[in-house]
C-alpha cells in the first residue's frame, strides 16, 4: 500500500466499457510525514474518496482485488481513506485537522 493525497479527479469521456461509471482520482504520493514526493498516479476509486483526503492505494495485480476493480483493466486502486497516522507515538496526520 502507498500513502497519497487526492489531488483531484480525472475525467475521460471515451474509455473501455468495463470502467464506465467508475471514478478516477489523481493522487500525489506523500512521505511518512505527509510531504509530497512529486510522484503522481491515476487510480480507480473503490471507497468514495475526494479531493484533499489522504488515502492508501495499491498497484499491480493487488489493484484488481476489490469488488469495484475485479476483472477490470486497473493498475491502481484507492482502497482506504486514512483517518490518522502516527510515528513513534507522535501523531503526524489526523483527518479534518490537516486536510
Amino acid at each position: 500500500m502507498i500513502l497519497a493525497k487526492v489531488l483531484g479527479t480525472v475525467v475521460s469521456t471515451r474509455k473501455d466499457e468495463s470502467v464506465v461509471g467508475h471514478k478516477l482520482l489523481l493522487l500525489g504520493n506523500v512521505d511518512a510525514k505527509g510531504s509530497p514526493t512529486g510522484a503522481t498516479i491515476v487510480a480507480m476509486d473503490a471507497v468514495g474518496a475526494g479531493p484533499g483526503e489522504m488515502v492508501l492505494y495499491a498497484t499491480g495485480s493487488s489493484a484488481r482485488q476489490t469488488k469495484v476493480t475485479d476483472k477490470r483493466p486497473c493498475d491502481a486502486v484507492v482502497m482506504a481513506i486514512v483517518d490518522s497516522w502516527e510515528i513513534g507515538g507522535q501523531e503526524i496526520y489526523k483527518k479534518g485537522r490537516d486536510d
